[in-house]
């Protein structure tokens, strides 16, 4: 198990500038991060494929110049995926009390099944921690302006779906 390694999961349909500034400060925080990209969501209106979502968080983080962070795409249960990486640090954002609730719930079943693996909170910076991938979607569907809401590799694909007509 590596000590210095954390793993940052989530959906990230599409990661928005909370999720971003969370892999920067986790990134300072671990001399590996791994961003692990669910192939699949139970949430309503997935606008991208895995495939999609783990190409534009690698783009973001090439451009960051993040080298210590790997992103990879998550098929299994979380617990095991991070066994299998040999890690014992989860990542979760949490912006409001709604979001603990439900983290807490997680953090307390993934520590039941795997009681080696701890979870740590972090929070957005303030200015983006209203900032929701399910508000993105709709906004875009719309044909909002999503630019001060996500990363410059979402907006282009974003930008690009719009202009082939295509349902954001």
């Amino acid at each position: 198990m590596s000590e210095n390694t954390a793993v940052y999961p989530g959906t990230f349909d599409p990661m928005t500038k909370g999720h971003f500034d969370l892999i920067v400060r986790a990134a300072k925080l671990y001399g590996r991060l791994i961003v692990a990209v669910a192939a699949t969501s139970a949430k309503n209106g997935a606008m991208f494929s895995a495939e999609d979502r783990v190409a534009m968080i690698r783009e973001d983080v090439s451009r960051a110049g993040l080298a210590n962070v790997e992103v990879k795409v998550l098929d299994t249960l979380l617990v095991e995926f991070c066994r299998r990486e040999g890690v014992r640090v989860l990542i979760r954002g949490v912006r409001v009390y709604s979001d603990f609730e439900y983290e807490f719930q997680m953090a307390l079943t993934n520590r039941r099944m795997a009681p080696e693996i701890e979870t740590l909170f972090m929070m957005p910076s303030e200015n983006l921690a209203y900032v929701t991938a399910s508000t993105v979607r709709e906004i875009a569907r719309y044909g909002g302006d999503t630019a001060p809401f996500v990363t410059d590799a979402v907006q282009k694909r974003l930008a690009a779906k719009v202009s082939r007509g295509e349902e954001a």
